[in-house]
């Protein structure tokens, strides 16, 4: 069977960080895929099921990226009838992007694992790009990063090894029933991520420590939608408590090869101009 013969892959999420690179790479292998969002063809909106169907129609594989985020509550339950959707209507393949130490997340992965599906979970730490394509970006340009979180050491893991990782889970044989923890290769606190790119950047930019307190009052300010705003409570108050405080070797077994280091996403990414102001 040819690669253009095959049934499209589903990405939800294909917009956001990993998903637009899934589909970025697969596209250049000549893999169709479909991207799952409210602007896709067909669309597709986590919070309208009736929007599902179209959009499972015909995939052979989907990549479940869940929106806003898989560590919300409600998350579980709607990643739970996507999957029962999928296999249902004949889709054995799924692979659901996860988040590590978040308790809504693993009840979603439970979901999955039970669904009949041959599934696969990829369980990550925190994103890199967190600094370059997320909330941290405004921060990073004004010179201070500002989070209730001290010494606790974070394992960034970098978008682009878990887009390598989907993309082989995808298309290659002997992943099925697999969960792989993905992180990268250091330790990080906060503090010391962004000198870290202080340094790649040339710029001086600072890191301070504030309270919960300070923190709940900074997210009330800029006037996110509910459910933002209740994330960043969680992850920053209740996930970042040092559980997640490991490395693994989840990149190693399924890519072969070690993670990217969070100095050389940050030398890269000052190379772009993108924290150039």
């Amino acid at each position: 069977m040819t690669d253009t013969s095959r049934k499209p892959i589903l990405i939800l999420g294909g917009t956001g960080k990993t998903g637009r690179r899934l589909a970025e790479q697969l596209t250049a292998r000549n893999i169709p895929v479909r991207i799952g969002s409210r602007a896709g063809t067909p669309p597709f909106d986590w919070s309208d099921k009736k929007t599902w169907g179209a959009a499972l129609d015909g995939v052979g594989a989907v990549y479940i990226s869940y929106y806003p985020d898989i560590a919300v509550p409600g998350a579980a339950e709607t990643v739970e009838a996507l999957a029962k959707l999928a296999v249902e209507r004949g889709i054995k393949r799924l692979v659901l992007l996860s988040g590590r130490g978040e308790t809504e997340a693993q009840r979603a992965e439970e979901m999955v694992k039970v669904s009949g599906a041959d599934w696969t979970i990829l369980r990550c730490s925190w994103f890199s790009q967190n600094f370059s394509e997320g909330f941290l970006m405004e921060s990073i340009l004004e010179g201070e990063v500002t989070l209730p979180v001290g010494a606790v050491g974070e394992p960034f893991v970098d978008v682009d090894d878990i887009a390598d990782v989907a993309e082989a889970v995808l298309t290659e044989p002997g992943h099925a029933g697999q969960l792989y923890e993905l992180t990268g290769p250091r330790l990080l606190s906060f503090a010391q991520a962004v000198a870290e790119i202080g340094k790649a950047t040339g710029r001086d930019i600072r890191y301070r420590r504030i309270s919960h307190a300070q923190f709940t009052e900074t997210v009330a300010a800029h006037n996110l939608p509910p459910e933002f705003a209740w994330l960043l409570n969680e992850l920053f108050t209740e996930v970042l408590d040092g559980r997640n405080e490991s490395l693994t070797d989840g990149v190693q077994r399924a890519l072969g090869c070690r993670p990217k280091d969070f100095f050389a996403y940050a030398t890269e990414t000052a190379a772009s101009g993108v924290w150039s102001n």
